[in-house]
Formats: structure tokens, C-alpha cells, sequence
């Protein structure tokens, strides 16, 4: 059976940009859609239309929130003595869910990475050397997944942060070389948070 609806590949090719998702697999979700009423497909949309119209960036962290500051800046209780430095927002869940961290955050937003034209400016590397300079930061924490991409951002940003004297240290790795925190368990990322070194 052919499905050369036009409507039908339009969504599944709309389904295949999403990150991790083929051919198949977007058939699949298309299908899905089409299987559910009216009125649950309506709001399956309203959802993805009003989370990218009121979801945006902390203008501290960095970090994904509806507010101009996320809870977590807005939280008086947090250490402002440490700065953990993360990929993406999903890493800041996966400290979070541990309860052990206390600091606070800074999200990038991607990993340096040339050959895909992904440079410093293109980071929110600017917004974290602004932060630098308030004189309650002792220790950045550099969190990034331990790929190629991972290491020589820790290495660029080691560079820039040091001149600040602040310590900078990188977490411990029980995570396999290439691994994403974000699919860490706990005892793993704990030992991670514990064991980091200065850089």
C-alpha cells in the first residue's frame, strides 16, 4: 500500500527533524496522530505552539524557563560560590534529579564544534564571562559530555576563566568516554560531582 498523501509526508517529514528520529519511526508518529480525535491532536499543537511562545532563556543562567529569571537563579537558598557549566538544559535536570548540587547553573546551549560551524559566539559564552566578574564566584564546574566536542570547550573555557582566579575543575569520570550525563544514573553522576578535579 502507497501513502502519497501529501498532508501524510509533510507530517512526517516534520517528525523526522525532531533529534534521534528516522523514516520509520516518523511513519509511526504520523500515523499515531492520525489515529487520535480531533480534539486531542488540537491540543497535542496548542501544547508545542504555547511552549515555544512562552518558554525562553534565563537572562542569568541560561537555562530554559517562562520567566525572565528561573527558579533556580530566583532561589536565595542556592550557593552563588559555584558555577556548574552544562551543555543543555537536559543536563540540568539530570543534577537536579540528584538533590545533591546545591550551586548554580550555566547552560550553553551546544559544544564548540568548527567543523560544524559552531563557534564561541554561537555559545552563551559571552553571558558566563559576564557572571565571572561578580566577586562570589570561587569554582566553575565544567560539565560537559566527555566527547571531542566536550573536551576542547573545557579547554577553551579553561583558558578564558583562569585569568578570573577562579578554580576550575572538571568532573570525575565513571561515564564511558563519548557517554551523555543526561543518561547517567544517580550513583555514577554523584561519584562524577565528587571526584571532579582542578583543571
Amino acid at each position: 500500500m502507497s501513502y502519497d498523501l501529501v498532508p501524510f509526508q509533510l507530517l512526517t517529514e516534520q517528525f523526522e527533524k525532531l533529534p534521534g528520529v528516522g523514516h520509520k519511526s516518523a511513519q509511526r508518529m504520523a500515523f499515531s496522530i492520525l489515529s487520535k480525535p480531533v480534539e486531542e491532536v488540537e491540543l497535542f499543537a496548542k501544547a508545542l505552539t504555547e511552549a515555544k511562545a512562552k518558554i525562553r532563556r534565563c537572562n542569568t543562567c541560561c537555562n530554559l524557563t517562562e520567566e525572565e529569571i528561573c527558579p533556580i537563579c530566583g532561589d536565595d537558598k542556592r550557593d552563588d560560590q559555584v558555577i556548574c557549566v552544562v551543555e543543555d538544559p537536559r543536563d540540568v535536570l539530570a543534577f537536579e534529579r540528584l538533590g545533591e548540587f546545591r550551586g548554580r547553573y550555566h547552560v550553553l546551549h551546544g559544544l564548540l564544534n568548527p567543523m560544524e560551524g559552531i563557534l564561541p559566539d554561537q555559545l552563551t559564552i559571552r553571558e558566563l564571562m559576564k557572571r565571572l566578574t561578580d566577586e562570589r564566584v570561587q569554582e566553575v564546574i565544567l560539565a560537559t559530555n566527555p566527547t571531542v566536542n566536550g573536551e576542547a570547550t573545557v579547554s577553551y573555557l579553561t583558558r578564558l576563566i583562569k585569568p578570573f582566579g577562579i578554580k576550575v575543575t572538571r568532573l570525575a569520570y565513571g561515564l564511558p568516554v563519548g557517554g551523555n550525563l543526561e543518561f547517567a544514573d544517580e550513583v555514577t553522576l554523584t561519584r562524577a560531582l565528587d571526584g571532579r578535579t582542578e583543571l
